[in-house]
């Protein structure tokens, strides 16, 4: 009897995303404006920008070009910019991608991210399930290797920011602005 591994497929498509962490120059406005926000630009999503005001739970979709703007009025200062780069994977109805996490214009490593996505079902709360199971067993394999760090999962509440549950290009900004939050906290706690 032959047992075949499963076929892992190397997509010919990069995980690429950029995360900035601005902060607002004159806090006396913070009573205006929001004090701090993510901005989240996305490789499937070129000609778009999403801000995460997550004071006000809030996501915002833009043109990409709202960035010049943003840089012309000088009103915010970009505290932190994270670069997630790396490669997407095929293996049956699971699509993954995995890459690392550095700074802008850096190549010091800050950590590494594994994006999921079930291909069949677009509900959020349908795939939460199968999604859990998946995660049980990466974490069970991780724990059985000596590697240095630890794996955190991230499953930022969506209806939080009033998003449905079909998910979007703003769930995954969501998303990558959570993975920021956690990453700030964890340098600082360190």
């Amino acid at each position: 009897m032959y047992n075949a591994a499963p076929l892992l497929l190397h997509l010919n498509r990069r995980l690429d995303c950029g995360v900035i962490f601005f902060l607002l120059v004159e806090q006396a406005n913070a009573l205006e404006f929001p004090r701090d926000f993510l901005g989240i630009s996305l490789q499937e999503q070129p000609n778009k920008y999403y801000f995460v005001i997550r004071g006000q739970r809030l996501i915002l979709e833009a043109e990409s070009s709202i960035q010049t703007i943003m840089e012309k009025l000088q009103s915010y200062k970009t505290r932190v910019a994270l670069n997630f780069e790396g490669f997407q994977y095929q293996l049956g109805d699971f699509q993954l991608r995995v890459g690392k996490v550095v700074p802008i214009h850096s190549e010091s490593l800050r950590g590494i991210v594994m994006e999921m996505e079930y291909l069949p079902i677009s509900s959020w709360e349908k795939s939460h399930q199968i999604m859990g199971e998946f995660f049980d067993i990466w974490q069970e394999a991780l724990g059985k290797r000596s590697l240095s760090g630890h794996f955190v999962h991230i499953e930022p509440n969506f209806s939080e920011f009033g998003l449905s549950d079909q998910y979007t290009s703003q769930h995954t900004a969501v998303q990558y602005a959570s993975i920021m939050v956690q990453m700030i906290a964890t340098a600082q706690s360190a």
